[in-house]
């Protein structure tokens, strides 16, 4: 039977969704949560970790590392607004965060999923709150 790990973390953050007819194409907030679980085999057998999945103090930084990038942002996709407007809400210091993808909860589950895979964390799945009753989850290629 596997072992795993949950940690959350939560975010504020603004955004729209461009091409869609609806409210999420204005300008709106999230209180994000992001839930990571990791699932392995067997436990550590050597070290700091014997008998851990990972240590929790590194899981559970590295995830608030991540939402921290997000946290207070405006989330932008790439090529979604004119040169001239981000130019205007940079002069008035917003902070913008610029993603090469559109801004839903799918999009961003798996792009914590591959930044958390990318940090060397055996991630099986990520949940992305954007209300308390509605996430979207990536669960990975393997």
């Amino acid at each position: 039977m596997p072992y795993g790990l949950k940690t959350e973390s939560c975010f504020d953050s603004a955004h729209f969704l461009t091409d869609y007819e609806g409210k999420c194409e204005n300008l709106h907030g999230h209180r994000w949560k992001v839930v990571a679980y990791i699932m392995v085999d067997s436990l550590q057998t050597e070290g700091e970790g014997r008998d851990m999945v990972v240590d929790f103090a590194l899981f559970k930084r590295a995830l608030r590392e991540l939402t921290d990038e997000f946290d207070h942002m405006f989330l932008v996709e790439e090529g979604s607004l004119s040169q001239a407007t981000i130019d205007c809400l940079e002069q008035e210091e917003f902070k913008l965060l610029m993603l090469p993808f559109r801004t839903t909860a799918e999009n961003l589950a798996r792009c914590f999923y591959d930044r958390m895979k990318d940090k060397g964390f055996p991630v099986s799945q990520i949940d992305v709150y954007e209300t308390p009753l509605n996430c979207a989850s990536y669960f990975g290629e393997g």
